[in-house]
């Protein structure tokens, strides 16, 4: 694995994110989850590679949002968005990304951690088979964005949740 220091985001960094890390047709993508962290409601968590951000995943301690996962899985704490620079993707950052989601919800007494993967995914989904997460329940991830010029385009994608237990094995 390439070294990476992984920590939370702070206000400073959001402009080399953006520079390192954009985000095509959602140009306040980084800023709308460093507000969701301001606001405690997540931890917008950066991978940094000498002093470049290279990949950036983000914390929901209030959990998934869709309706489905939540009468199944109820409040567990989500690491959604995961994404690592496209040229540096393999070598470990993704990884040690979720890794630390973990950490960080053990610390915070969570005994586990769910996340999502679209059906059209499969890189992602062996990953995340591979770190231990099993799936839980299939649902519809709706969501939207604006783009620069203020329109706003929805979608709804067909995905898995998955869930690790983060209680130690016995």
């Amino acid at each position: 694995m390439d070294h990476v220091e992984i920590r939370p985001c702070r206000a400073e960094d959001l402009a080399l994110i953006d520079l390192h890390l954009p985000t095509p047709g959602a140009p306040a993508r980084h800023a709308e989850r460093f507000a969701r962290q301001e606001a405690g409601h997540g931890t917008y968590l950066i991978a940094w590679r000498g002093g470049t951000p290279v990949g950036n995943g983000q914390v929901r301690w209030d959990g998934c949002a869709a309706p489905e996962v939540r009468a199944v899985v109820g409040g567990c704490p989500e690491f959604n968005g995961l994404d690592v620079a496209e040229e540096l993707r393999g070598r470990g950052i993704g990884t040690a990304l979720v890794r630390a989601a973990e950490a960080l919800a053990r610390e915070r007494g969570r005994a586990a951690l769910g996340l999502g993967v679209g059906h059209d995914n499969p890189r992602a989904a062996a990953l995340y088979a591979r770190l231990g997460y099993e799936p839980v329940v299939t649902y519809t991830d709706r969501w939207s964005r604006t783009d620069a010029e203020g329109r706003t385009f929805a979608y709804a994608d067909p995905c898995t949740f998955l869930v690790r237990s983060l209680l130690p094995a016995g």
